[in-house]
């Protein structure tokens, strides 16, 4: 265990931690991770690093959920298969699902009832609000998923 001094002039002691090299390896490796994000801005590779993930997460797990809250719906695209806002068996995979949610779908069903219309017109003013739905709508996934 190595020590120090912290800044005030009193002594600490520096937990010993295994480092582990930043690698594709180790997070596939990670029995503990339950949850993946992969942000980013537009055209930064968000997609191509999810599928590959979640792939390579296939191998090793029981199951993998694929989910994507993109507009432009590009999971389909890089498997060439439709999906939709229910979980779906990827082709070519017997574990592996994918879904992509309409963030504006839960918006448009909120706004169906008279005590959301308020929330329509503040829509506009809350700055992250598709972000926040779409979340609501991975959590009711999450919640129902085996």
């Amino acid at each position: 265990m190595a020590t120090g001094l912290s800044s005030d002039g009193g002594e600490y002691y520096e937990a010993e931690c295994e480092r582990l090299e930043p690698s594709l390896v180790n997070i596939i490796d990670q029995q503990s991770l339950k949850w993946i994000f992969v942000g980013g801005k537009g055209g930064v590779g968000k997609t191509t690093v999810s599928c590959s993930l979640a792939t390579l997460l296939s191998d090793e797990r029981e199951s993998v959920l694929l989910i994507s809250t993109d507009p432009a719906h590009n999971l389909s695209d890089a498997f060439n298969q439709k999906f939709s806002g229910e979980p779906t068996l990827v082709n070519g995979f017997r574990n592996l699902y994918a879904m992509e949610i309409d963030t504006q779908a839960p918006q448009e069903e909120l706004l169906q009832t008279q005590a959301a219309s308020l929330l329509g017109q503040l829509q506009q003013y809350i700055p992250g609000i598709d972000e926040v739905m779409a979340f609501a709508t991975v959590m009711r996934q999450v919640e129902s998923y085996p």
